[in-house]
């Protein structure tokens, strides 16, 4: 059983390294957390590697213990987490792959099982909710603090409990915690209300650059490396959804300049669209409603009109 390796290992292993993907979210962050913090209860200690995250998590339990690059050594285990393919393993894939051991725990549906050991439920609505079992399994207690990481991560992925990936387990976790001192409205509101002003600033440019196309069941944005410079914020979280929320929008786009000519990719789409199989031709994945990839050595409107051309492909 895979849990059963999951735990010989982690119970094996003296150096232990924890991975996420890429412009980590509230799910990536949380499940890192949580399971440095399980793993704090087993007796391990483990290094976690998030290059940069996001000012709306900086309160999370344990945050500085988090590096932006591990050892040099190889480690006995690595753990990927909320990461469906070892290529958006924050540029650290080697870690991963040089490890004696590797785990895979995720919930995308197309995780490439790239770990010796793969725990994967794409049914699951948040990488943090998957975690509920395997620290359960590991005889780990959700404490406080570890409950405040998971909880960060499910009320992130599944957008305040609206998305329908929602499950009964999900609330009935939520009642645990609840019951556990876990201050649920002041998670929420950390993570989808408040926002820092220079955050908000970027927000305000993206929004004013929405275009509606094909009778506006395409809605198109974009930022640039000269905005994120302009309003100190290179927070673009949440920007993709602004488009998706409008009215008669099918599919929302939203375009990140990372260097001159080259692009992140964010997709969402609301009840028919499936964006992760946009995403693939454009080297990346993610879920049916929520996506990404990137988009390289194009001007802008090369960018926008291959994308486009592409979403239209997917409408009703």
């Amino acid at each position: 059983m895979t849990l059963d390796n999951i735990k010989e290992a982690i119970l094996e292993s003296k150096s232990i390294v924890i991975l996420t993907h890429d412009v980590p979210d509230g799910d990536a962050i949380g499940s890192s957390l949580s399971m440095y913090l399980g793993l704090k209860q087993l007796g391990k200690e483990a290094d976690v590697i998030i290059p940069k995250y996001s000012k709306t998590f900086s309160t999370l339990p344990e945050i500085d213990k988090v590096k932006k690059e591990g050892r040099t050594e190889n480690y006995d285990l690595a753990i990927a987490l909320d990461c469906g393919d070892i290529k958006r393993l924050n540029g650290f894939a080697n870690y991963f792959e040089d490890a004696k051991t590797r785990i895979s725990i995720d919930h995308h549906g197309i995780n490439t099982m790239f770990g010796d050991y793969n725990f994967v439920d794409p049914t699951a609505p948040a990488c943090c909710q998957i975690l509920i079992t395997v620290l359960k399994f590991l005889n780990i207690k959700i404490t406080k603090e570890i409950g405040t990481c998971l909880l960060t991560g499910i009320i992130t992925d599944t957008g305040g409990f609206k998305y329908p990936g929602v499950t009964a387990e999900t609330f009935e976790f939520v009642a645990e915690l609840l019951n556990d001192g876990v201050n649920v409205s002041e998670i929420y509101r950390n993570v989808l209300q408040t926002i820092s002003r220079e955050k908000f600033n970027l927000r305000k440019i993206a929004m004013n650059r929405i275009e509606l196309l094909e009778n506006g069941k395409i809605a198109f944005t974009y930022i640039t490396m000269e905005d994120e410079k302009q309003t100190g914020s290179e927070d673009h979280d949440g920007i993709v959804e602004i488009g998706r929320d409008i009215e008669g929008v099918e599919i929302s786009i939203f375009l990140r300049e990372t260097e001159k000519e080259n692009y992140k990719l964010s997709l969402r789409s609301n009840d028919y669209a499936n964006v992760a199989d946009i995403s693939l031709l454009f080297n990346g994945g993610g879920h049916t409603r929520a996506a990404g990839g990137v988009i390289n050595n194009m001007t802008l409107d090369k960018a926008k009109e291959k994308i486009v051309t592409e979403c239209k492909k997917h409408l009703k």
